[in-house]
């Protein structure tokens, strides 16, 4: 099954409107740089499910480290992507600040042996 957007609405298409309308259109739902890590979710137009009863996957985040991507997640519609970057960006940054926050207390400890 091939899907092109109307405005953020997944509709079906043909296989020649899809790669018609994907050649020229912006399928980016949203992209985030956090330091040296791209988040990245973008419309993918053809149904990812494997599963062939259950909504298409027509939307993907993917976490790009070290010239390396990884599949995270796929969502059936716009909004579900959205939120979906959203939460990832959000995973990132909790970590990000709980790692220094871990980092912090372990140089308050050091600090206090040298200080001694």
């Amino acid at each position: 099954m091939y899907y092109k957007l109307d405005g953020h609405r997944a509709v079906r298409c043909s296989n020649a409107e899809w790669f018609e309308w994907f050649a020229i259109a912006d399928h980016r739902v949203a992209e985030t740089w956090i330091d040296d890590i791209q988040v990245s979710t973008v419309f993918l137009g053809i149904d990812h499910n494997a599963f062939p009863h259950a909504d298409p996957a027509l939307f993907e985040t993917m976490v790009f480290s070290d010239d390396e991507l990884h599949p995270v997640r796929r969502y059936f519609i716009w909004e579900e992507a959205e939120a979906g970057h959203a939460e990832m960006v959000a995973m990132i940054h909790t970590e990000m600040k709980s790692a220094a926050a871990r980092a912090a207390l372990a140089w308050e400890r050091v600090y206090e042996r040298l200080k001694a």
